[in-house]
């Protein structure tokens, strides 16, 4: 096998240290396949290897399809699943190694929304106690700040200040997600994780929680990876995108740029399977259609990951494994689309020509 080339870090363009910075980052389940007798052990590689950079007050989204490992790296970064490998710094601080005790401490600055707001709220707490759990946790207040500050959590993700009371079954799933966002908010954080925030909720509904998340950012200068499988969600909140598949990120760049000019396959057909609400100009758009299956995650390869499903393939894509290469815009691919390719992925040669 050959290793990938070093993995360049796409980052946005600032003087500024990052604040969240994850490196190489590896998060690999180990699992029994097979009869009683005869075991064979191996490894779902469910993160296999991402950097990435997270600003001050930047929001960094992260899309892929199912399975694809976005989760997993967000837990991977919070330590609520051990990593295999790598490295997680935090504000200059590393803190994959830490002790539970510190790890503790770093959590008040880096938090997680979760994908489905019932199941992640104790149906058996108050709101009141759910929000409140964090600050105790964390020995912030005397019980009746905390209690003020309850108050205070709950009007600002937009819920009367008097229900802290009730509990979660009383709250529809819009407002049981501001009950989350208050309790990710109750420990002052300077980063929240966002495991699908949206995925869970309605249409109407998910606007509402989006444009919330852009307002409590402006006013406290949070900073968020966001992760969803929506991408119109993620372009309308984030400032970056990466791109992941099989663990592993294949595109970083600016949302805007990612979005009118993608560089990956991959990425490509993600974009062309959003539909477009207008129907003549979604007869007339071209699609790029994905053959093969996905492949397994408990597998090695030797070469590029997506080459079973890629149009671009090449004999090179199956010996050897591309890192993440760029700065402003990063692509893990040995055949990248030009950034003057039209519409339909082909691009023009020197003699006025179409090419492939």
């Amino acid at each position: 096998m050959i290793a990938p080339e070093s993995a360049a870090i796409a980052v946005p363009e600032s003087a500024q240290p990052p604040l969240l910075e994850v490196r190489d980052l590896k998060v690999h389940f180990p699992f029994v396949r097979g009869h009683l007798f005869g075991r064979q052990r191996g490894v779902v590689r469910a993160v296999d290897g991402v950097s990435l950079q997270l600003a001050e007050g930047e929001t960094l989204g992260l899309v892929g399809e199912s399975g694809c490992g976005k989760s997993t790296l967000a837990r991977g970064i919070l330590r609520l699943v051990r990593p295999t490998a790598g490295e997680v710094w935090f504000a200059g601080r590393r803190i994959d190694n830490v002790s539970r005790a510190e790890m503790r401490q770093v959590r008040s600055g880096l938090q997680m929304i979760f994908q489905d707001p019932f199941a992640s709220l104790n149906p058996r707490m108050t709101v009141g106690r759910i929000v409140a759990e964090p600050m105790e946790v964390g020995g912030l207040y005397n019980r009746e700040h905390r209690r003020l500050e309850v108050m205070r959590l709950l009007e600002l993700v937009g819920l009367n200040p008097r229900f802290l009371n009730r509990y979660p079954h009383e709250f529809s799933g819009g407002q049981r997600q501001r009950i989350g966002i208050a309790r990710a908010l109750a420990v002052n954080p300077r980063v929240i994780l966002c495991d699908e925030p949206v995925s869970a909720l309605d249409v109407s509904i998910q606007a509402q929680i989006v444009n919330l998340l852009q307002d409590l950012q402006q006013q406290l200068g949070l900073s968020y990876i966001f992760i969803a499988h929506d991408l119109s969600v993620v372009r309308h909140i984030a400032d970056r995108v990466g791109v992941m598949y099989l663990g592993r990120l294949v595109e970083v760049a600016d949302s805007r740029e990612l979005y009118e000019q993608p560089r990956h396959p991959y990425t490509r057909a993600l974009l062309e399977s959003v539909p477009i609400p207008d129907p003549v100009r979604e007869r007339q758009r071209s699609h790029h259609l994905l053959g093969g299956e996905v492949p397994s995650p408990d597998r090695e390869y030797p070469g590029c990951q997506f080459a079973d499903r890629c149009p671009r393939r090449e004999e090179k894509c199956d010996r050897e494994s591309p890192g993440l290469e760029g700065e402003s815009h990063a692509v893990a691919c040995w055949y990248p689309l030009e950034e003057n390719a039209t519409h339909d992925g082909s691009t023009h040669d020197e003699a006025g020509g179409r090419r492939e």
